[in-house]
């Protein structure tokens, strides 16, 4: 405690000297001065107030209670204590109503020294009370100053829950503040918040822990509103709970918000497109549904991880030069081939779009990816489709103009051997018949697959086939490959087509032949076999009975497990790119299927592979047929025949064989002609022979320029082109017989005579 500072006023020294005394004696380090007069007390006030002031009552031309109004002006808080020998009670009393803080008689001294220690103690106190006054106001006028202007939603409840006080920003959604005080703070929770907020509320009560509170406010018009609180307790001087104090926040917004963010997110998983979000150092931040099913990975694989080396393992130098250019320009579109989780590969349509923030600072990136494999895939077989249209309207072109060719030296070759000839000329014209009857069949075949027809199904006898495709093979296959054939003697007849099943064994055979580059032995077996039940059970396609089967095995380096589970998949391929179409044995097995056979397979790494086909069994016997076993050729009586045909070669070899087998001729080389010589010679015209693709007026033109001229017009037609099979299918030009190119000569006789009603 510092030096005590007494200001003592008193004018008489004795009086002062034995104060002086005492007040020494009990604070000796004590500063008393003496002043005995108004100037001298008015002077001392200014040097500071004292710790205490000792007054005399009454001194010449200044008092004691002057003295108190001057120092309760200056020092409302120093103590001033009356020491007189003179005061009365009834002064003392208006003194101390005055502000005096006690007062001695000198007569009285031993009460002097207590009554200053009462008053240093009285205004030290009072000086304390001041001070937590002052730091209460502050408190208080802080604590309201918070309150008024935050926009949390403060509450002070009492241990029963009700309002003591409420800040400002209730009013937005409860009203004026003051209206609420004392009323019950559960009324305005949603009902069925209300008990659990209560027994919340009631457990802070108890523990004196505050607790956080999801809830909803039901408000007077109906609406809700969505509130999240912190509650605390405010103590009692017993450590008890005194009040309860709430702050919450209305988060009504946020839900808001929330749950157009879910909605968004829930239509974003409805999407067809695979959508995903990323930072900006590639991690993902949001995996739609699409996404998952897409690409295989759920959400919780591929959340914070970076996406692009898992879906570019193999294009990162791409993906970073996309990723740059995203940061340039904003965007990015494009055509990529992401990786799945099962390492397939996709095609997708791909769009990038940056995101910014407010300020315009890049925060991450959205992908759209739709996936177009399927549609790229059938836009591949549409065009492949496309190729083999074009293949076949030219093979169509070549085919025409090849029939065209072969037709005279057909018709020649069977023409001049009628004639009597030696018998080395007799073989070279059987040589050169049987080479322009395989050329036909060659043209027959290349158009049946550029059109894609289905062909002709007849009794096929596949030791016949097998023996043409051995001698094929052994000629075109590299010497290093063995060619072995194993039919059975008595190996029945299949019901087919004989140029789709050569395609079927032809494919077998490249495939074997692709399989032994180092060569091989590539054996093509036959054999009769009746299916039992058992067997049919495996294969529901067949019926139990007679079958042919045949097996076409090679030494190759055989099929992996992996791999023959997907060879009949079309466009599976295991060979380079330009190298298969992965169509070759899809197409062999729908063939196979078409005939109401089964295709079996057989593999093992490393020793080669078989392929068995079981074809059911024909019963019509086998009629062998010659050239030598040729009926008598019925001659003319005259009949006038009309060829028309744009070549002067098919005109002049068809004219020769019918005038040589008695038959009077008439040509046109186009349709308009054949129409005018018709209309002035009908009388003399019995039968027409027209071409059925000619420049100008086709044969269907032609037929009906004569229909118009004579109805019952009597007309054969000729075509080089396979598809004419179908040009009557309509019934437009009744029974009309048709001639495919190139003719024999024999057919073409016989076809006469036959639409002459002639006998031979």
């Amino acid at each position: 405690m510092s030096a005590l500072r007494i200001l003592h006023l008193e004018d008489d020294p004795h009086d002062a000297g034995w104060v002086h005394a005492l007040i020494a004696k009990r604070w000796p380090e004590s500063r008393l001065e003496r002043v005995d007069g108004r100037a001298g007390f008015e002077a001392a006030l200014d040097a500071g107030a004292p710790d205490v002031i000792l007054s005399d009552f009454s001194m010449p031309g200044f008092d004691g209670l002057s003295a108190l109004t001057i120092a309760r002006k200056r020092y409302p808080d120093a103590p001033f204590i009356f020491l007189s020998g003179t005061i009365g009670e009834e002064v003392a009393v208006e003194a101390l109503r005055n502000g005096a803080t006690d007062y001695v008689l000198k007569d009285r001294s031993i009460r002097l020294i207590p009554a200053i220690e009462r008053a240093l103690g009285e205004a030290r106190d009072h000086a304390r009370r001041r001070e937590v006054e002052r730091e209460l106001f502050q408190s208080q006028a802080h604590f309201q100053q918070i309150t008024e202007n935050v926009a949390d939603l403060i509450v002070v409840l009492d241990t029963t829950g009700r309002r003591i006080y409420n800040n400002p920003a209730y009013r937005t959604i409860l009203g004026d503040p003051s209206s609420l005080r004392g009323t019950m703070s559960f009324d305005d929770i949603h009902p069925a918040d209300r008990e659990r907020v209560r027994a919340i509320f009631l457990e802070t009560v108890r523990t004196g822990v505050g607790q956080r509170a999801e809830y909803r406010f039901l408000l007077g018009d109906g609406s809700v509103r969505y509130i999240e609180s912190q509650g605390s307790v405010i103590p009692d001087q017993q450590g008890g709970v005194a009040n309860v104090l709430v702050v919450s926040r209305d988060v009504t917004e946020r839900r808001r918000n929330e749950e157009r963010i879910r909605e968004q997110a829930s239509l974003l998983d409805q999407a067809r497109d695979a959508i995903f979000v990323t930072g900006l150092d590639g991690r993902v931040t949001y995996w739609n549904a699409q996404a998952e099913a897409l690409l295989g990975w759920t959400r919780d694989e591929v959340m914070k991880r970076d996406v692009r080396p898992l879906l570019f393992p193999e294009g990162k130098f791409e993906c970073v030069a996309i990723c740059q250019k995203v940061r340039a320009d904003g965007r990015w579109q494009g055509e990529l081939r992401p990786q799945t989780k099962s390492g397939a590969k996709l095609i997708v349509e791909s769009r990038w779009t940056l995101v910014c923030d407010d300020l315009g600072a890049a925060k991450s990136v959205l992908f759209i990816n739709t996936d177009v494999t399927e549609q790229r895939r059938i836009e591949t077989q549409f065009l492949r489709t496309q190729r083999m249209e074009s293949i076949g309207t030219l093979a169509g072109g070549i085919a025409h103009d090849l029939n065209n060719v072969l037709t005279p030296i057909l018709v020649a070759a069977q023409v001049l051997q009628s004639q009597k000839l030696s018998a080395e000329s007799a073989e070279m014209l059987h040589t050169i018949e049987k080479s322009a009857i395989h050329g036909a069949a060659l043209v027959k075949q290349v158009l049946m697959f550029a059109r894609g027809s289905d062909g002709e199904r007849v009794p096929v006898q596949l030791r016949h086939l097998i023996s043409e495709l051995t001698r094929l093979l052994r000629e075109t296959l590299p010497k290093s490959i063995e060619v072995r054939t194993r039919i059975d003697a008595g190996l029945g007849l299949v019901m087919g087509d004989v140029t789709q099943l050569n395609q079927v064994l032809m494919n077998f055979a490249i495939n074997a032949r692709d399989a032994m580059p180092g060569g091989g032995t590539l054996e093509i077996a036959a054999r009769n076999v009746t299916l039992d039940a058992e067997f049919v059970r495996q294969h529901p396609a067949l019926k139990t009975g007679p079958h042919v089967c045949i097996g076409v095995q090679d030494s190759g380096t055989g099929i992996p497990p992996e791999v023959l589970e997907r060879i009949f998949d079309p466009f599976f391929t295991t060979k380079p790119p330009g190298k298969g179409t992965g169509l070759g044995l899809s197409t062999v097995l729908g063939i196979i299927k078409g005939h109401g056979g089964v295709v079996q397979v057989r593999s093992e790494v490393g020793k080669g592979a078989c392929f068995d086909v079981y074809l059911p069994a024909h019963e019509a016997v086998e009629k062998a047929k010659t050239l030598d076993s040729r009926s008598p050729i019925p001659r003319g009586h005259g009949e006038g025949i009309l060829v028309i045909d744009d070549e002067q070669v098919i005109r002049d070899v068809f004219l020769s064989i019918l005038r040589r087998f008695g038959y009077r001729g008439f040509e046109a080389p186009d349709g308009k002609t054949a129409v005018d010589l018709y209309e002035h010679h009908q009388r003399d015209i019995a039968l027409v022979v027209v071409d059925m693709m000619m420049p100008g007026m086709d044969g269907r033109a032609v037929i009906r320029a004569l229909r118009k001229i004579n109805p019952q017009v009597n007309v054969i037609v000729v075509s080089g082109m396979l598809e004419n099979d179908q040009f009557n299918a309509d019934g437009e030009f009744g029974e009309v017989e048709l001639i495919r190119k190139p003719v024999m000569s024999e057919l073409l006789l016989g076809k006469v005579a036959q639409a002459l009603g002639s006998r031979g």
